[in-house]
């Protein structure tokens, strides 16, 4: 809902669109002249204000430079006519919202209202968000304020000063690593080193000479001594990333470290004492693997002594304005400022299930940073397969009933591009079809993500 400011000097005209606004469910404060308005405006602070230019005692551009003084967050809509529209443009470049030119249809300012309201939610949203990263936590990398997320943190400080052994487990792209970092640096081994293997990345022979070191000649190509990640992590935590794909000769030579607290490099039989923390992480499900006999139970057992597991991103979206403006200021460049999103692009991004969690949404929000140049992020600036899915969701037919605004929405774009086509792709001639303004169809145009598509034809 919206407090509106509407001046006009017409009754007929104050009581049709005042009316139509209340039924849109808006809050509207009436002003039958200049005077009036600049009254209010003193005394109230609007969301909106429209207001006709040509008005007895206090001109509408005079009333909208004072709006702009005394209360910069209010949008103002100019209602003109034709002789006027000049002076309505050079108002858009002071800062107005927009313009319409009567006459017009009242369901005009009712898509107008609608498209405030949308970016004022998702400013405040945003905003709020925006507040809420700068009061973290210093040194706090895990970003959420969603329960499931609250919960994870709260078992991480719960955990992280024992030194038993953490598996982690969650889907791809839900951040094990990080919160892997996140025990570390929050445990009394946070001064020692932090270090990660993929255990996926490397061949049965090389993982175990990575983990546990090797002597020079252990194997082909080992032309010199060198230690394993075990004795580098002396001190501190080993993160086994991918800890279910270790092949299983290479798991008994794990569980026999995690028992006696000592590594033997390949190529000697000399063993050396490690004092390390075992942090694994995997998106597999290990109980699955050792049913199918390719996992070590008692492994299981000495890895799993603490478990935590992440929540994908689709159970926790009431992070996305949080993470929105975290990657937002990431991949920003240096003393630029981050851009806004239109109310569009993020709809799509809050309805779409994420299914490569923070790692994807990381991803399509820096290729939406890269092509909007620094303009607003619109739908257009998404990857192609979150855009599309947006697209084809409002489309889709799911055999129930859509709300009534849904399927208005469509009708209107489905005319729009009717009548397009029946004007050979002309704005001009199109808008004459439909009774409107070009500058109104231009806008509906863009409403409906059908304005790029038009552009190039007019």
């Amino acid at each position: 809902m919206l407090d509106i400011l509407l001046v006009d000097d017409e009754p007929d005209f104050r009581m049709l669109v005042g009316d139509a606004l209340r039924d849109a469910g808006h809050r509207i404060t009436l002003a039958s002249n200049g005077a009036e308005g600049l009254t209010m405006i003193s005394s109230n602070v609007f969301d909106v204000m429209i207001c006709d230019i040509r008005l007895p005692k206090v001109d509408g551009l005079t009333l909208f430079r004072r709006v702009r003084q005394e209360s910069p967050g209010t949008d103002v809509i100019l209602i003109t006519a034709h002789a006027a529209v000049s002076d309505a443009v050079a108002a858009l470049k002071e800062g107005a919202y927009d313009y319409l030119t009567k006459p017009f249809d009242v369901d005009e300012i009712i898509v107008q209202m609608d498209r405030i309201a949308a970016q004022r939610a998702l400013k405040r949203e945003l905003e709020q968000a925006r507040a809420e990263l700068s009061q973290r936590k210093s040194g706090s990398a895990i970003i959420g304020r969603s329960p499931p997320m609250l919960r994870l943190l709260d078992r991480i400080d719960t955990i992280a000063q024992s030194d038993a052994p953490v598996l982690i487990t969650g889907e791809s792209g839900t951040g094990k690593e990080l919160v892997a970092r996140t025990l570390h640096e929050r445990s009394s081994r946070r001064g020692r080193a932090f270090i990660a293997v993929n255990c996926a990345a490397f061949p049965e022979t090389l993982l175990e000479a990575e983990l546990f070191g090797h002597e020079r000649g252990a194997f082909t190509g080992a032309v010199k001594r060198r230690d394993g990640r075990f004795k580098a992590a002396d001190g501190g935590t080993l993160l086994l990333d991918e800890i279910a794909e270790v092949p299983l000769p290479a798991q008994a030579k794990l569980l026999r470290v995690l028992q006696e607290g000592t590594v033997e490099p390949l190529g000697t039989n000399e063993s050396t004492r490690v004092d390390v923390r075992i942090i694994s992480a995997t998106h597999r499900n290990l109980r699955e693997r050792i049913k199918e006999g390719r996992f070590r139970e008692d492994l299981y057992y000495r890895l799993n002594v603490l478990d935590i597991e992440i929540p994908p991103l689709r159970e926790r979206r009431g992070d996305l304005p949080l993470l929105l403006q975290y990657f937002l200021g990431r991949f920003t460049a240096p003393g630029k400022p981050a851009p806004t999103i239109s109310p569009r692009a993020w709809a799509v991004l809050s309805q779409y299930p994420f299914p490569g969690n923070v790692r994807e949404f990381a991803h399509a929000i820096e290729h939406a940073v890269v092509l909007s140049s620094g303009s607003e992020i619109e739908m257009e600036h998404l990857p192609a397969g979150i855009a599309g899915a947006g697209e084809s969701s409002g489309s889709s037919s799911t055999g129930s009933l859509r709300s009534l605004g849904s399927a208005l929405k469509e009708f209107e774009r489905e005319y729009l591009l009717r009548a397009l086509g029946q004007a050979g792709g002309k704005k001009m001639k199109a808008a004459e079809i439909l009774g409107i303004s070009r500058k109104n169809l231009w806008e509906k145009l863009r409403l409906h993500g059908i304005a790029a598509e038009s552009e190039a034809e007019d």
